[in-house]
């Protein structure tokens, strides 16, 4: 019998991931959600991903642009909601693939990489 190995490769580069503090309506497809990065961000920038919330924040939509086109996906909590910036502050931050990770999972995020180092005892 032969084995066989894979690799996984990254379909996708993403260099730079953006945090939409307004609400998006998760009806919105590709056009719309891109008409509201080109809004709050200006432009689409190539390897940039444009993450957004519903109003209740239990859903996600990442639209990532890979240089050629565009790419939109999906995530929806079954209990709770994503942690989520507030909207007064700021349209948009940026943020880590690392505290990307930590919201697509539910976690506290802000605590996650550099704003997580603990100064002061």
């Amino acid at each position: 019998m032969c084995g066989l190995a894979f690799r996984v490769v990254a379909v996708i580069r993403i260099d730079v991931i953006w945090l939409a503090t307004e609400p998006l309506d998760m009806r919105a497809g590709t056009e719309t959600a891109l008409s509201r990065v080109v809004k709050v961000f200006g432009r689409a920038r190539p390897h940039h991903a444009y993450v957004f919330a519903n109003r209740r924040a239990n859903r996600i939509k990442v639209l990532i642009h890979d240089g050629i086109g565009v790419w939109l996906a999906a995530r929806r909590r079954n209990k709770g909601r994503f942690e989520w910036a507030n909207s007064l502050a700021t349209p948009g931050l940026s943020i880590s693939s690392e505290q990307l990770n930590a919201l697509v999972l539910g976690l506290p995020w802000r605590h996650v990489g550099d704003e997580g180092i603990i100064t002061v005892l």
